[in-house]
């Protein structure tokens, strides 16, 4: 019963880690900006960052069960 939340807690995080990432990517592969009025590498800096921060921490909620 107790892993049940650390399994949905980890898909969420490794989903939203992995779907920012590669918007992040095509975006950059474009040339376009991540994120409107900001710096282009500026922003796909932190994008990436936290895209990473999440995949990290939703692997360690999967590893947790």
């Amino acid at each position: 019963m107790e892993s049940g939340p650390a399994i949905f807690t980890g898909t969420v995080f490794c989903l939203f880690g992995a779907g920012l990432l590669a918007w992040t990517v095509s975006r950059a592969r474009h040339r376009r900006p991540v994120a409107l009025g900001v710096n282009r590498v500026a922003s796909a800096t932190v994008a990436g960052t936290v895209a990473t921060v999440c995949l990290a921490l939703g692997a360690w909620c999967l590893t947790r069960l």
